[in-house]
């Protein structure tokens, strides 16, 4: 039996381990800033801890490591990394830097299945979902590479957040303890492609995270065919879904919007949106997209996309357009994995 990874457990979870192994309650507030705030990466670096326990620990346990493959930094100062996961598997992580802090956007699965036309990530289907601990451990090893702080994290790098519900919420819960690197929900942003149901599970733990939604078109005929996923939930089931989630939580959405030309891009489709999400008092962040090898889609132009954003604020709606970061080292989400895949079959 393989063994599970220490650094998945919440707080939570290991005090009901410790209980379990006979120890006292505060071994695992103990145990939990080793693994968190101190980020070890061996057993025998817990010098507060008996050895007797530390020797179970270690038969039953280990502790993850990510192995960096790959390191790119572009002229803007964006680092992307492509990390080798325990079982050889590898994925993306991608630092960047703003003036108010560092964000990192973290992987949630190796691979994806949502099929998004414009995604790399998707292209090889999923492999497997990442523990909480995986992905914690993608802030620590952004963090120890710049030497800094990490101050924002967007889950929105390779995989659907959603589609690895239990593993997500056990991250969130561990990267925002106060005993660990505590990082507050309001400098954390979720991004899906519409998974409904998780939707409204989300909405349930009334967390103050950013809630970003991946549109990328405002109706049915169009948006099916740049994403699988609308076939099961489609856009007026989404918009629900989003203005149930803004009551129950009080937090406003984001709206992620890839401008493709020729595609979403028209003036009418402007409109189309505006009418779909006016009095939301959401928020739409349009995207030039990276270009992707092996995609039908290309990025729209710089003025184009200025003008979708001054016709989305005439009408109401506001639009920012996202900085683009990272266009020089492989930047649109699992292009570096693809490559490292490409070179191992050469």
């Amino acid at each position: 039996m393989d063994k599970q990874q220490l650094n998945a457990f919440t707080e939570q979870q290991l005090t009901d381990l410790m209980k379990d192994m006979r120890q006292p309650a505060f071994r695992a507030k103990q145990i939990f800033r080793w693994l968190h705030q101190k980020q070890i990466s061996d057993f025998s670096e817990m010098t507060d801890q008996p050895k007797s326990l530390l020797e179970q620990l270690e038969q039953k346990f280990t502790i993850t490591k990510l192995v960096p493959i790959r390191r790119q930094q572009s002229k803007d100062g964006t680092i992307k990394f492509l990390f080798q996961l325990a079982d050889g598997n590898c994925i993306e992580t991608v630092l960047m830097r703003y003036n108010y802090g560092n964000t990192v956007c973290v992987s949630t699965q190796v691979g994806c299945r949502m099929g998004c036309r414009f995604c790399a990530s998707t292209q090889a289907g999923l492999v497997r979902c990442l523990t909480a601990g995986e992905i914690a451990a993608e802030i620590y090893a952004a963090a120890q590479d710049i030497g800094e702080r990490i101050s924002h994290i967007v889950l929105m790098g390779i995989g659907e957040p959603l589609d690895n519900f239990d593993n997500v919420m056990d991250f969130l819960s561990i990267i925002s303890s106060p005993m660990g690197v505590n990082i507050g929900m309001r400098n954390i942003s979720l991004s899906t492609c519409g998974i409904v149901p998780m939707i409204d599970k989300l909405a349930e733990k009334k967390l103050q995270l950013t809630l970003s939604i991946s549109l990328h078109a405002p109706n049915d005929a169009m948006r099916s065919k740049m994403m699988p996923v609308n076939n099961a939930y489609p856009v007026k089931e989404l918009i629900s879904a989003c203005r149930r989630y803004q009551k129950q939580t009080g937090r406003r959405i984001s709206f992620e919007y890839s401008m493709v030309k020729g595609v979403n891009d028209s003036a009418q489709t402007a409109s189309e949106l505006a009418a779909l999400i006016r009095g939301m008092g959401a928020h739409v962040n349009l995207i030039p997209i990276n270009p992707v090898d092996g995609s039908p889609y290309s990025a729209t132009d710089a003025a184009n996309v200025k003008r979708f954003q001054k016709q989305l604020e005439q009408l109401g709606v506001n639009a920012t357009i996202r900085r683009r970061l990272g266009s020089d080292i492989s930047a649109a989400c699992g292009q570096l994995r693809r490559e490292a895949r490409e070179d191992a079959v050469k």
